[in-house]
């Protein structure tokens, strides 16, 4: 399986995120950015330097803002399996959120993008996606390689949803479903919810057991979600091709608990 970033989920068959030769190895990058990672609660293992500040957890984007502003004061609950947030949540509810895309986008992923839009929208939420022609709230981009399947990141702290993901080209034959697992996913993210097997990602990408890390924010307990493995979790951490993960009832209880 592959993580998101998806691992290839781009992070979705299972390996670990590959890394470009661009990109500096995890000695090169600074013990103090390294700290600042590992105090807003984030695993500091396989950490690669991108455009937009720092990739971590194999598709998630860490900005210099986010890095140096203060950590907040949750602390993890610690358990192999729950649903978790971040402390970062999109606010002035309810709202639209309009959801564009850019590049060259085929008609595979086109259709993936309306699916995850209208699983979403499915659940009567206080936050309503609708797809634009350009200028998105989250715009999906189309790049040319990356050591993900997708990336994005975590609501702005004036509480906005992270403004882009970023999707491989490489996936974007994908089986259709899979495509719209890793949309929904990456707006997850994009939303403030972290992944499914944050404490133990070896449960969705196999391999040693990978505690991603147990720092004081990053990642709060939802309410009324398990605390057992949940098979089925749309934000686990990787996926293969194939695969198909819409809302589960547990997915459907955080979002509920949150939105």
């Amino acid at each position: 399986m592959k993580p998101l970033a998806f691992l290839l989920i781009a992070g979705f068959a299972i390996t670990s995120c590959k890394k470009e030769s661009k990109q500096p190895a995890q000695d090169e990058i600074s013990q103090e950015t390294l700290t600042k990672i590992y105090d807003h609660g984030f695993g500091t293992s396989n950490v690669q330097k991108v455009d937009e500040g720092y990739l971590v957890e194999g598709d998630i984007i860490l900005t210099e803002e986010f890095l140096n502003s203060a950590p907040g004061g949750n602390f993890l609950r610690i358990a192999n399996n729950e649903q978790y947030r971040t402390t970062l949540l999109v606010t002035g509810l309810p709202r639209t959120i309009t959801v564009s895309s850019s590049g060259s986008v085929n008609s595979n992923v086109s259709s993936a993008i309306d699916v995850a839009i209208a699983r979403y929208n499915a659940e009567n939420l206080t936050i309503d996606m609708v797809r634009v022609g350009s200028g998105g709230d989250i715009n999906i981009k189309i790049v040319n390689g990356g050591p993900y399947i997708a990336s994005a990141g975590f609501p702005t702290s004036g509480g906005d949803p992270y403004n882009q993901v970023k999707f491989n080209r490489q996936y974007q034959n994908w089986q259709n479903n899979t495509l719209a697992s890793v949309f929904a996913h990456e707006m997850g993210h994009c939303i403030g919810f972290r992944h499914t097997d944050y404490m133990d990602r070896s449960f969705s990408c196999g391999g040693s057991p990978t505690n991603e890390g147990a720092s004081s924010v990053g990642a709060i307990h939802i309410a009324g979600t398990p605390t057992g493995p949940d098979s089925g979790s749309w934000m686990l951490s990787c996926i293969g091709n194939g695969t198909n993960r819409p809302f589960n009832a547990n997915d459907k209880q955080a979002l509920g608990v949150l939105y």
